[in-house]
């Protein structure tokens, strides 16, 4: 989108916010629901432990008492007459809280946070999935998230089809254990194929952040792929003077 980087700018951690210990590392984690993410999330996470770095795991919606009582009311299937901008300011009035509560405070202890879906997540569903573009939710991000970008995005592309089939069974039977998050599923394929083309979009926009792990591979493959990449990005960001600005 002409103009979108401009919305994006660095935000800057002054000594005093850190405490003279180095600034943590965001992490976030995108794609369709059914995608394998929320595996990958807690098995990066044992493995970063193990390797003796402090882990934070976070979602959006959720994460907070106000996020999860936000949570309920958008996913829930019963939430009708929900207008595409009240969605979008439930959305990010959740980021923020989940902002100042969990992800700054553990950032600036120098903590790895893994966050399961961020910004990406609402230009894709709501920018794309529901027709309001990407502008109109990058001005909210700058706005009312200070502009704190993820370090990395891992973006877990499977394939269309399978995604949304797994989605929609694996929903299907939270909802038969009587957990009802079910209102997002209940949209049709070609809500989930504007969703699908938006994260690509990104992705094409934002190459430098964002990596991309496509296809239908084993749960194995794709964590030995995501460690790699991780790594790879940790050992980046504490070489000197790659610490001062995100």
């Amino acid at each position: 989108m002409p103009g979108a980087a401009w919305f994006r700018m660095p935000v800057v951690y002054t000594p005093a916010m850190t405490q003279g210990r180095p600034r943590g590392f965001f992490l976030t984690f995108e794609g369709l629901d059914g995608s394998g993410k929320s595996t990958q999330i807690r098995r990066l996470a044992a493995a970063l432990e193990t390797r003796g770095h402090a882990v934070t795991v976070t979602r959006q919606p959720g994460g907070t008492r106000v996020g999860d009582r936000i949570r309920a009311l958008l996913l829930d299937s019963r939430t009708e007459g929900l207008d595409p901008m009240t969605e979008l300011g439930l959305m990010f009035s959740d980021r923020a809280q989940g902002i100042a509560e969990v992800i700054r405070p553990a950032l600036e202890a120098g903590r790895i946070v893994l966050c399961d879906r961020y910004t990406d997540s609402t230009e894709a569903y709501q920018g794309g999935g529901r027709g309001l573009g990407s502008e109109i939710v990058l001005r909210m991000h700058e706005n009312l998230c200070g502009g704190l970008d993820p370090d990395l995005t891992i973006l877990l592309l499977a394939g269309f089809e399978r995604s949304l089939t797994r989605a929609r069974r694996r929903n299907g039977r939270a909802a038969s254990a009587g957990q009802d998050e079910n209102r997002f599923e209940a949209e049709d394929a070609a809500f989930y194929r504007r969703v699908y083309d938006k994260y690509r979009e990104i992705a094409a926009r934002e190459p430098d952040r964002v990596e991309v792990i496509e296809g239908d591979k084993s749960i194995a493959f794709i964590h030995q792929e995501i460690v790699k990449l991780v790594e790879a990005r940790l050992a980046r960001s504490r070489e000197p003077g790659q610490g001062a600005e995100r």
